[in-house]
């Protein structure tokens, strides 16, 4: 008898549970009022809602390593295009500020049923991926395949928030790690405001990237949100978080508002971050405050500002100047900074020379800068301030 016929038949999958999936989860919200009908977001939760039936109860086991040592794994190793069966494309979900990208990911990721799975955000991502890489680099063997093994233990799902590559050292590494991520089994969904084709791009080094952006376009669907609504902007319900201008009177406000967050005496403190120490002027609790200076006038970089991100519930910063080419370095910081807050749902009140939108008027920085004002504007509202702190 041919052993293929002695098998049972595959049983038919389990029908889906009513309202369940993130489709479900964002027509919930429209019920609600929560948010407006938008035909580029509709789109968006049915592409995600199909991925979510692929994924469910997605567990790949782990990947078997070659027999026969180094030149026999040599021997078998698979071209970059392989994929264990039954792996799905990911998702790559890519459009202009505020057009509710985050939002739809979030729910994705609430609503799969995959026991492994991770939300993060890119940076923070990149971060933890150097660490450990330098640790496994150690031992002289190469780190990329222990590291792999690593990641894809810990999450057969990662949901990438807002993926953007301005590092050399990070786009040294994203070809060889994505590539040992997919021959895992990993499924990948991400959102960004950068189309795959456009990263990295104008860098010196963007030829070593090119393999990391075939990657992404073999691995993941490109889903492109082309609606023409800032969602972040119409939710506004502007509270006293950031003031202007940076006057007296200003000042006391966020004197005010340090005293509310503020949990047993303000002293100066710090924090290390890497085995460095980063020096705060004020803390208390679960609040800090800096002069604008003191945070982005230094040479600090993503590690810093995620160490203060996920230590401290309110942030309180004097003095945000008018930004421009002039001081590019320093708005490059807040930039960075301004992602990690909102990221981790920091609570942001500052004093600054002009609104978020009249920070950086004009010259090279400005475009990039729409998002941390747009983010900036949200941080304002009510139901930005009604969220809880992410560590």
């Amino acid at each position: 008898m041919d052993a293929a016929a002695a098998l049972p038949p595959k049983l038919p999958d389990p029908p889906l549970p009513a309202g369940a999936g993130p489709l479900a989860a964002y027509r919930a919200r429209l019920g609600a009022g929560d948010l407006s009908t938008d035909p580029a977001q509709a789109l968006a939760a049915e592409r995600l809602q199909e991925l979510w039936a692929r994924l469910r109860g997605y567990d790949p086991p782990p990947r078997p390593e070659p027999a026969g040592g180094l030149l026999a794994r040599l021997l078998r190793r698979k071209p970059a295009d392989w994929a264990p069966e039954g792996r799905p494309n990911g998702l790559y979900l890519v459009g202009a500020v505020g057009r509710g990208k985050s939002m739809l990911m979030d729910l994705f990721f609430a609503t799969a049923t995959v026991a492994r799975k991770r939300r993060v955000h890119f940076h923070a991502f990149m971060q933890e991926a150097h660490g450990r890489f330098h640790a496994l680099k150690g031992d002289g063997a190469d780190p990329i395949p222990p590291l792999a093994d690593a990641l894809a233990e810990e999450a057969a799902l990662l949901c990438f928030d807002e993926l953007q590559v301005t590092d050399i050292a990070d786009a040294m590494i994203l070809g060889r790690l994505f590539a040992a991520l997919f021959e895992r089994g990993v499924v990948v969904v991400a959102t960004s405001n950068t189309a795959p084709d456009d990263l990295f791009r104008g860098q010196p080094g963007r030829d070593a990237f090119q393999p990391f952006i075939d990657l992404i376009k073999r691995h993941l669907d490109l889903l492109v949100l082309e609606g023409r609504q800032d969602w972040r902007r119409g939710r506004l319900r502007s509270l006293p978080c950031w003031q202007v201008p940076a006057d007296a009177m200003a000042t006391r406000t966020l004197d005010a508002a340090f005293a509310e967050w503020a949990e047993g005496e303000a002293a100066p403190a710090r924090i290390t971050v890497l085995g460095r120490t980063l020096e705060m002027p004020l803390a208390a609790g679960r609040v800090a405050r800096f002069a604008f200076a003191d945070l982005c006038a230094r040479p600090l970089g993503p590690a810093d500002y995620l160490a203060l991100a996920t230590h401290f519930e309110a942030l309180v910063v004097d003095d945000v100047p008018r930004l421009s080419p002039a001081n590019f370095d320093e708005a490059r910081r807040f930039i960075t900074l301004i992602d990690a807050l909102y990221e981790h749902r920091v609570k942001l009140y500052a004093t600054a020379a002009a609104a978020p939108d009249a920070l950086y008027r004009s010259g090279e920085g400005a475009e990039a800068f729409a998002r941390t004002a747009s983010r900036l504007i949200e941080m304002q509202s009510a139901a930005y301030l009604a969220l809880p702190h992410l560590t």
